[in-house]
C-alpha cells in the first residue's frame, strides 16, 4: 500500500515549513498595516473637490481591479528593471500587494464614510469644525465602526494571497513547500502539512472577524435603543 502521508518527512520539514508561514505572516503584517493608511488616502483622495484628483484615483482604481494579482507581482519583479528599477523580491511583493489592496480597501473606505448620514457632516459645519477636523473626530470613527469586518475580510484574503509571491521568489511557505517537494517528490505530505498551516492561522482569524461583526451590530442595536 502506497503511503501518503509520511509523517518523518513532515517532522523533518516542519521548521523550514514553519520559517515559511512566519515570512507569509510577516508579508501580511506590512502590507495590511501600509495599505491600511495608503487605502485611506486613496478614497479621500477620491472624493476630492478636485476632478483631476478624482480621475487620478477612479484609474489607478480600474487598472488595478482590470489586471490580475499575479501579473501585477511579475511586473513589479520582473518589467521594472527594464526600465531600471530593481526591487528586492520582498519590497517588489510589499508594494504590489500593497497597490492592490490598497485599491479594494479604498473602495471600502469611500462605501463606509459615504454611508454616514449627511446630517453628521451638517452638525460639524455648523460646530465651526473644519473639513479636515470633522472627518478625523466625527466622520472617521464612525466609518471604521461599519467597515472594521469586511477589512478584516479583505485581510484574511491577504494571507492567503501571499502564496502568489512565489512567482517572485519570496520565500513564503508554499514557496517552500514547492523546493522541498522538488526534491524528495513528497507532494501529498508537504502540501497537506502547508494547507494545515494556512487554516490554522486564516481559521481563527476569521472567527475573530465573526466576533468583531457581531459586537458592531450589537452596539449599532444599542444605539438605536
Amino acid at each position: 500500500m502506497i503511503e501518503l502521508f509520511n509523517l518523518d518527512v513532515a517532522v523533518e520539514n516542519f521548521g523550514p515549513l514553519l520559517a515559511g508561514l512566519v515570512v507569509t505572516v510577516e508579508l501580511t503584517l506590512v502590507v495590511s498595516v501600509i495599505s491600511l493608511g495608503f487605502a485611506l488616502l486613496v478614497a479621500l483622495a477620491g472624493m476630492s473637490r478636485f476632478t483631476w484628483l478624482r480621475w487620478v484615483v477612479k484609474a489607478y482604481v480600474e487598472v488595478i481591479r482590470g489586471t490580475p494579482l499575479l501579473l501585477q507581482l511579475v511586473y513589479m519583479y520582473y518589467v521594472l528593471p527594464e526600465v531600471g528599477i530593481r526591487l528586492p523580491s520582498f519590497v517588489a511583493g510589499c508594494l504590489a500587494l500593497t497597490l492592490n489592496y490598497g485599491a479594494y480597501v479604498s473602495e471600502v473606505y469611500r462605501g463606509g464614510i459615504q454611508a454616514i448620514a449627511a446630517g453628521q457632516h451638517d452638525a460639524a459645519a455648523a460646530l465651526g469644525m473644519t473639513h479636515g477636523l470633522a472627518m478625523r473626530r466625527i466622520i472617521l470613527p464612525q466609518a471604521i465602526r461599519i467597515i472594521l469586518p469586511t477589512l478584516g475580510n479583505y485581510f484574511i484574503g491577504l494571507f492567503k494571497d501571499t502564496a502568489l509571491c512565489s512567482a517572485v521568489s519570496i520565500q513564503e511557505v508554499l514557496f517552500t513547500a514547492q523546493i522541498i517537494a522538488a526534491n524528495n517528490y513528497q507532494y501529498f505530505t508537504l502540501y497537506t502539512v502547508t494547507a494545515a498551516m494556512y487554516f490554522a492561522v486564516s481559521f481563527p482569524a476569521a472567527r475573530l472577524v465573526g466576533y468583531l461583526e457581531r459586537v458592531t451590530r450589537g452596539g449599532y442595536r444599542r444605539r438605536r435603543t
